[in-house]
């Protein structure tokens, strides 16, 4: 078991934990956050430290400033990405957004080619002199720099948070180390990275579950590691029934991070298919709105997902039909399983039933509740995963992958549309750590299920929903838990993962690791939030436990908007981590007596 990564208050803004490549940032407590939703809503946020999209890392920032000094004009700014498509899409965006807003709309990209100095020696590149030339990236590196005006920087930001195509961190270590500027390396060279070694334990001071031998390595190359996690995770989605067309290799592609597939997702669809609006049925992750509104014709949000929802939206789907016969009513339906932050999970026989009948793709997003628990196939064209969170369980590297069913009516034609546009921007580095970490995600999910069941059978005995008995600690302040085996349970347990004879799998089919409870007052929110001896930060399914008041730090400037759906300014979500089940329930009961102290 792992030991519990809590990390004190006097620690807002630093690395979480204090590792080169982090995609976390510590926010310990409620204020804290308050002060990161406030710097976000102004799109200020310059801290190094913090997810990759949310945050500029040190080394991208200083690769930006070497950008800005060699190619920069007074009153612009730039930010690096790693190839000219990404680049283009990032000033049509920018250009698009400040257009609209009467701002000054020129962007311009400027193509360099970091080259190693001559006569310096593999020591002066930050890398030992035994390594094998296999091991590290290649000498070769390219970076397509926006360039735009520095008033228009907060689109700018935009588009590196809501699509992910920004260059990674190791990717910009990579560009510095041909530039000769060794101060600031810390490339994990993947000779190093030992399943039991520096990365996954003795880095983190025992802090992470690890089921590999000592002596097992990475793979040398980045293709080898991107074909090994492609297969890991066709194999997922395989079922033995002969009847059935099964996922392969080549139907799973990999992305930077979640986002980007989305991003990449919904500019497919665009390609491919009439222009209409499309659909977020339940409340989404934020992030997958601003990517769906704010690119391409728009958005209907069907927030609630629920029985009512789906009626009106067969409604809808009717009249524009009878509208227009020939063309199909929406772009595209986008959802997840279950949803983040609420944990619901929708109706999905209904919902395909009417793409079927209205000729329209299901984009589905199973990042929360993970293939280990869910098969969501029978029902999606497209399955998104965030492999940053549960597959890889541990904040060093952020991934994304997007499967296409080879099951449903529009499989070859998304296939050929994406073969033609698919840009490989999965730096190796990322991909090779990536594939490390994701080799023992069964067994961690396994345990997370387990232990997340335990916590939230207990906190639901004692929340107000239950009609908790008064005396029971927390009955006074916990007034609902979310997750999936008490909210929207029936639907949930259609896409459980089940084994080829029908039944449950018991070992995988589980509720997922993630949860989220409200409570009766701001006061106790805060109280148990700023008594949670547990990780706290942005992101989930490592495998430490975190928190984090959503609701606040997402929609601070829109609580409103949020409500309306279910999202009260009260929630805060926890994602449970691999530690002992006992000891975390006490670390629980603390924050609750700090809560009904408040």
């Amino acid at each position: 078991m792992s030991a519990f990564l809590a990390i004190g208050n006097d620690t807002l803004g630093l690395p979480l934990p204090d590792i080169p490549h982090t995609v976390l940032v510590s926010l310990p407590t409620w204020n804290g956050v308050i002060g990161e939703a406030i710097n976000q809503a102004a799109m200020h946020n310059t801290n190094m430290t913090g997810y990759p999209r949310f945050s500029i890392h040190r080394s991208v920032q200083k690769l930006t400033d070497i950008c800005q000094e060699k190619f920069g004009f007074d009153g612009e700014r730039c930010l690096p990405f790693p190839t000219q498509r990404t680049a283009e899409d990032g000033k049509e965006f920018i250009h698009a957004q400040a257009l609209r807003l009467g701002m000054s709309s020129e962007v311009r990209i400027v193509h360099f080619c970091p080259n190693p100095p001559r006569n310096t020696s593999s020591k002066s590149l930050g890398t030992d002199q035994s390594i094998k030339p296999e091991l590290c990236p290649s000498p070769f590196a390219e970076v397509h720099i926006v360039f735009f005006n520095a008033g228009t920087y907060k689109f700018a930001r935009q588009f590196w948070q809501n699509c992910g195509l920004g260059i990674s961190s190791r990717y910009a270590e990579h560009c510095l180390s041909l530039l000769g500027i060794p101060e600031f390396l810390c490339i994990q060279r993947p000779e190093s990275l030992r399943c039991c070694g520096n990365p996954l334990s003795t880095r983190f001071n025992g802090t992470f579950l690890n089921s590999q031998n000592e002596s097992e390595l990475a793979f040398s190359t980045g293709s080898d590691a991107k074909a090994a996690l492609r297969q890991r995770i066709a194999d997922f989605f395989v079922r033995n029934e002969p009847s059935l067309l099964n996922v392969s290799e080549e139907d799973v592609f990999l992305f930077p991070c979640g986002m980007s597939a989305i991003w990449n997702v919904h500019q497919l669809l665009m390609d491919m298919r009439p222009l209409e609006k499309s659909v977020i049925f339940g409340f989404c992750y934020d992030d997958t709105l601003q990517v769906v509104e704010r690119s391409g014709p728009g958005v209907i949000i069907y927030g609630h997902g629920r029985e009512s929802d789906i009626d009106d939206l067969d409604h809808m789907l009717a009249e524009k039909q009878t509208e227009c016969p020939s063309s199909p009513p929406i772009l595209a339906l986008y959802t997840e399983c279950p949803s983040n932050p609420l944990l619901r999970t929708v109706n999905f026989p209904r919902l395909r039933e009417l793409a079927d009948k209205y000729n329209f793709p299901i984009v589905i997003d199973e990042t929360v509740g993970t293939f280990a628990n869910v098969d969501v196939l029978p029902f999606a064209d497209i399955v998104i995963t965030s492999l940053t969170k549960h597959v890889s369980g541990y904040p060093d590297v952020l991934g994304g992958s997007l499967v296409i069913n080879p099951r449903m009516r529009y499989y070859s034609q998304l296939k050929s549309h994406l073969m033609s546009r698919y840009e490989d921007t999965y730096f190796d580095s990322d991909a090779i750590v990536m594939e490390l970490n994701s080799r023992n995600f069964i067994k961690r999910m396994q345990i997370k299920n387990s232990n997340a069941e335990y916590i939230c059978d207990f906190l639901r005995s004692r929340s107000v929903e239950c009609g908790a008995p008064g005396e029971s600690i927390g009955s006074h302040v916990i007034k609902d838990v979310y997750y999936p085996k008490y909210v929207s349970r029936d639907n949930y347990e259609v896409c459980r993962r089940r084994l080829p004879t029908g039944e449950l799998d018991k070992e995988n089919g589980g509720y997922g690791g993630v949860f989220s409870l409200t409570f009766t007052s701001m006061k106790a929110s805060e109280a148990f939030f700023d008594a949670l001896a547990v990780a706290k930060s942005t992101s989930f399914g490592m495998s430490f436990t975190m928190s984090l008041p959503y609701t606040m730090l997402v929609y601070y400037s829109d609580l409103e908007w949020a409500s309306q759906y279910g999202a009260d300014a009260t929630l805060v979500r926890v994602s449970v981590g691999t530690e002992d089940k006992e000891d975390l329930l006490k670390i629980i009961e603390t924050a609750l007596t700090a809560a009904e102290l408040a």
